[in-house]
């Protein structure tokens, strides 16, 4: 039986899990490497990449990165938080501000320490990330347009982070010849830059009240919920142009199976979102498309999937 100490030591390590989303930081991991064994390097074995210890260190740095963005935009909407999420704004109220910076302060020490390791360019790169996501928190979100494009732009980042790594040492001269590879990548960053783009902007419609109370000037509360609406099916749309690239023009494997998956779902998404009027209707939304994001990592194996016996082979006679 647990002292009350003890538990009140649970229940705060519990909140810090709340505040980093230590939920998603698998997912982000899990999707880094499985880029760049199916996307990034294809040409290279997956031991070889999964033993990488450079590409651990920028992968493990982009985790605790993230996790530390999660407590300064934590720290920033604390009080819109009590509108929009009261649950899960007493959860994570159990760990003090205080505690927030600190641990916040010591995360992006260890991620910049650890990039140093692999680059001075890391160095650079890691520092600038973290700047831009102080600064979004801090001043870019409460303003239209733009703090949802950078919040898209921020959740891709990683992904330009093992880009950079892989491809350091091309030259000018090497660079026509993977030219095809780069609009492979980049159409899926297109793709995934659209969907994240959407979610935050189905987050403003879910956050309105909070919003609005601590001024915050989303396009939903300066033009209103229709003008959003539009938007959102506008860059739902858009979505046709990097998957007509990826299915039709460059070799994805099995993977176009996902893509067509993603437009009937997404179809009905768009019937949904304009009959929605309520935080439910949102939310339901917002965990739709979270659905499509987290499935569209575990489904890059599609594009090759006998990387996964090969590597099963390889682990069985390393």
């Amino acid at each position: 039986m647990l002292s009350r100490q003890h538990k009140l030591i649970v229940m705060k390590i519990v909140s810090l899990f709340s505040v980093v989303r230590g939920y998603n930081i698998p997912i982000i991991i899990l999707a880094q490497y499985l880029s760049a064994i199916f996307i990034l390097a294809p040409e290279k074995r997956a031991l070889d990449i999964l033993l990488d210890f450079y590409l651990f260190l920028i992968v493990f740095a982009s985790a605790i990165t993230i996790a530390s963005g999660y407590i300064i935009n934590n720290f920033y909407d604390s009080q819109k938080d009590l509108i929009n999420r009261p649950n899960k704004s007493m959860l994570d109220r159990l760990v003090s501000q205080k505690t927030k910076l600190t641990v916040y302060f010591s995360l992006n020490f260890i991620a910049v320490l650890m990039a140093s390791i692999v680059s001075w360019r890391a160095f650079l790169f890691f520092s600038g990330y973290i700047f831009l996501i102080w600064f979004y928190s801090h001043k870019i979100k409460k303003y239209p347009f733009v703090g949802n494009l950078t919040a898209a732009l921020m959740a891709v980042t990683p992904f330009f982070a093992i880009l950079l790594y892989f491809y350091n040492s091309i030259s000018f001269e090497e660079i026509e010849n993977h030219m095809s590879h780069f609009m492979v990548i980049s159409a899926h960053a297109v793709f995934l830059f659209l969907l994240l783009l959407i979610r935050e902007m189905i987050k403003d419609l879910e956050n309105l009240k909070g919003d609005l109370a601590n001024d915050y000037r989303t396009i939903p509360i300066i033009y209103s919920e229709k003008v959003s609406k539009q938007i959102i099916t506008i860059l739902t749309f858009l979505t046709v142009f990097p998957v007509y690239i990826l299915v039709n023009i460059y070799d994805v494997g099995y993977m176009d199976i996902y893509f067509y998956i993603c437009f009937g779902v997404l179809l009905f998404f768009l019937i949904y979102l304009w009959r929605s009027n309520s935080k439910e209707h949102f939310l339901i939304l917002h965990n739709v498309l979270k659905f499509l994001i987290v499935s569209g990592v575990f489904c890059i194996v599609l594009i090759n999937p006998s990387v996964l016996w090969h590597g099963r082979q390889l682990i069985s006679n390393f």
